[in-house]
């Protein structure tokens, strides 16, 4: 069990937990929510411990487990398996322990078997092929993948390590639909205790049972998932509502007494009376409300259909076709999601559709006038970090007054003291806000949109349904939002196979169709495959494995040939105690043999695999 009693905590003298209290259940699924800024992430350095508490007491059962997602795995050689093999540090101490110990080892032995040591390659296997990497990729090194590929081993890695208290800030933010989905079904079943920040409401519907909000300061606790926070907390702001308007009423009837009579004789002790009782009236005023800040999408003129069409289409790098046999079309009221596993083209597709790689082969076809506005994640780390958001916009419209580039920024979200401060000191969610609004500046025909949700929270993701559904151009969607995709989205288009179809399900038949295990193959020759061969430095590492676990065999040979000359000995019965003694050494030296054996045989099974 966490428990946070009367927590404060302050930055730069603002405070973000004034006696703030909390009980979160051993083994719950949490959701701590909240808006952008309120101290979310300042609370699991807090429960960390990396930060002090001004007052107030965090505590957890003794030896608890805490793990989080690391900021990124070091860019090393070492393969994308061995580096989330590694975060179980228990089992690789236990695993490069070496004792001359009959009972110590016989321990170990069984500690690795009570922690299931034999299966964790495969367990270690499955998180990764989960998180969207192939079984190739998961032996090279951790180099050969850009940042956020990383942040996925690193989401593997803490996962794998099964900690008590699973910490875990935005973990959808670094992956693709299909990802999401799986972490979304993994944490359901995860048996410890998880707090996820997150602003997805689908992971927040699907994997958590109990909502921590955040506001006011102050940490509430809703039991259910966050559909039904949502229906608890509008009845309590309602009722509260009434309730500020009731006492208002009553305040100003109060006071309107005071000053009536405060000054006649006959009447100023019961004034004065009422002046102590408005004293001692509690303001009753309604929770911090994040203002639903929306987004002023600039309306295109209205071209002919179709915007766009592709006849006989191929695409691709270096000549190299990714996707073929393209025909589609675009009209300007479409609201297309795109669906497809990574690595299936759904990039290259809204690169062609945004003239950013031409076509390979085929025809395509636009409208004479066509604009296309082109969001994607990246675009967000490419901002220019020491300039302001109106040095941003004023270099695209250097013409335009101050007061219209401000009001331009004002619809989206960015309000005057944000449009003077630098880049690089907004937060993730400002940041999206302004490349959305320099991605929409020229009021394009069609929309592409690449991850918008990342770093935006619950309102703003709402009022961005909003804004869609209102804009007047087409809308292409990639995200891993499965509420953003269902609202705004009412196309599907599969890339798959290096084709791009209609899909005729829905996006939660999709779900379905993505959390199903794989279907077994259809019996075939079999063809056989030469492995590929290891590296030197990993073969050199399995056959220094191979001499460890020999080296433990024959120690524990020699220790029951010890112990059974020992038990041979007919005068050691002449006391049962003392035998009763060695007979429990004995067998605890033959179950270590028996599992010693079996990592010695496993080593050398995957040395003969490496080696080819």
């Amino acid at each position: 069990m966490l428990v946070l009693s009367d927590i404060s905590y302050s930055v730069a003298g603002h405070p973000l937990f004034d006696h703030a209290s909390a009980t979160i259940p051993t083994g719950h699924k949490v959701g701590l929510v909240g808006r952008n800024g309120t101290g979310k992430t300042t609370l699991f350095r807090l429960i960390r411990g990396e930060l002090a508490l001004e007052t107030g007491t965090i505590s957890l059962p003794p030896r608890a487990r805490i793990g989080g997602v690391a900021q990124e795995v070091p860019g090393n050689e070492v393969s994308l398996l061995d580096t989330v093999l590694a975060a179980d540090t228990e089992r690789a101490e236990l695993m490069a322990e070496e004792s001359q110990d009959a009972h110590r080892i016989a321990e170990v032995q069984t500690r690795l078997a009570d922690i299931d040591a034999w299966s964790a390659e495969a367990r270690a296997s499955a998180i990764l092929r989960g998180l969207g990497f192939t079984p190739e990729e998961m032996q090279m090194p951790c180099s050969a993948f850009s940042g956020g590929w990383r942040m996925r081993v690193a989401l593997a890695a803490v996962l794998f390590a099964a900690p008590d208290l699973l910490l875990l800030d935005e973990p959808t933010n670094y992956l693709d639909l299909e990802g999401a989905l799986w972490l979304e079904s993994y944490l359901a079943r995860y048996p410890h205790t998880v707090i996820i920040v997150s602003h997805d409401r689908g992971l927040l519907n699907r994997a958590v049972g109990a909502i921590l909000h955040l506001e006011d300061r102050k940490l509430t606790f809703y039991q259910g998932n966050y559909d039904a926070f949502a229906d608890t907390r509008a009845a309590r702001l309602m009722a509260q509502e009434s309730e500020a308007k009731k006492q208002e009423a009553r305040r100003a009837h109060l006071q309107s007494y005071v000053d009536r009579f405060r000054y006649k004789a006959d009447k100023a002790k019961q004034a004065q009376s009422r002046l102590k009782a408005l004293a001692r009236m509690k303001p009753i005023t309604a929770p911090q409300e994040a203002a639903l800040r929306a987004f002023t999408f600039p309306a295109p003129e209205e071209l002919s259909p179709p915007i766009i069409r592709v006849e006989g289409g191929s695409v691709g790098y270096d000549g190299v076709p990714v996707l073929s046999h393209l025909d589609l079309r675009i009209d300007q009221d479409d609201r297309i999601a795109l669906l497809g596993r990574n690595g299936e083209g759904k990039s290259t597709l809204s690169k062609l559709l945004s003239a950013r790689l031409p076509l390979l082969a085929g025809k395509m076809t636009t409208a004479a006038k066509l604009r296309v506005g082109f969001f994607a994640q990246h675009q967000v780390e490419e901002l220019h970090v020491d300039e302001t958001p109106l040095d941003h916009i004023r270099r695209q419209r250097p013409g335009e007054t101050p007061a219209r580039l401000r009001a331009r920024l004002g619809g989206f979200g960015i309000g005057a003291q944000q449009a003077e401060t630098l880049v690089g000191q907004l937060s993730g969610g400002q940041k999206a806000r302004l490349s959305l609004m320099l991605a929409t500046l020229d009021a394009p025909h069609l929309l592409i949109l690449d991850e918008p949700t990342n770093h935006l929270d619950i309102e703003s993701r709402e009022a961005l349904v909003e804004a869609l559904t209102a804009y007047t151009g087409a809308v292409i969607l990639v995200s891993h939002d499965m509420h953003l995709l269902s609202l705004v989205a009412d196309r599907l288009w599969l890339v798959q196979g290096g084709r791009v179809a209609p899909y005729e399900g829905d996006l939660e038949s999709y779900r379905q169709l993505l959390l199903a295990p794989p279907r077994p193959d259809k019996p075939e020759k079999p063809k056989p495959a030469k492995p590929k061969r290891a590296s030197r430095d990993a073969i050199l590492a399995l056959r220094s494995d191979v001499r460890k676990c020999e080296a433990r065999v024959t120690k524990l040979n020699e220790m029951r040939d010890r112990l059974a000359t020992k038990l041979a000995n007919p005068e050691l019965y002449d006391n049962p105690a003392e035998a009763a003694v060695w007979q429990k050494k004995y067998a605890e030296v033959m179950d270590g043999l028996e599992r010693a054996e079996a990592l010695w045989m496993t080593a050398l099974e995957k040395l003969e695999v490496a080696e080819g």
